[in-house]
């Protein structure tokens, strides 16, 4: 990294922090998923396939919505990787990725709600 001065001084050694700061696309890559998080629908539609495995005529009744509306929600989720889909003769099943950065925002959810997880998955 670039060695540079900083205009204010405040007695604080920024090259450790700096040496280790992901690049900006890093960065970037996670705001994108924070910004499929900022509707409150995905939140809702993720945390229940945190849960469950579940079809889209299932989540849209769930949900009191379109299929094409959830199937539109379920396609940005899984664009950004935070859930799977498998399909079962004619029916696509949705569940959460099992990937530590889709554990690690269902915990999240769960902890900035106050909510408990629920024990059954399937």
């Amino acid at each position: 990294m670039e060695r540079f001065t900083l205009p204010h001084q405040h007695g604080q050694s920024m090259s450790q922090i700096l040496a280790h700061m992901p690049d900006t696309e890093s960065f970037q890559l996670t705001a994108d998923i924070f910004k499929q998080l900022s509707d409150p629908t995905r939140i809702r539609i993720f945390w229940i396939l945190c849960h469950y495995e579940e079809c889209v005529i299932n989540i849209a009744a769930i949900m009191d919505m379109s299929s094409p509306a959830v199937a539109h929600h379920l396609r940005l989720l899984r664009t950004s990787g935070l859930i799977e889909s498998r399909r079962d003769g004619k029916e696509t099943y949705y569940r959460a990725s099992t990937s530590q950065k889709a554990q690690t925002l269902h915990h999240m959810i769960e902890g900035i709600m106050e909510i408990s997880c629920i024990p059954t998955r399937i």
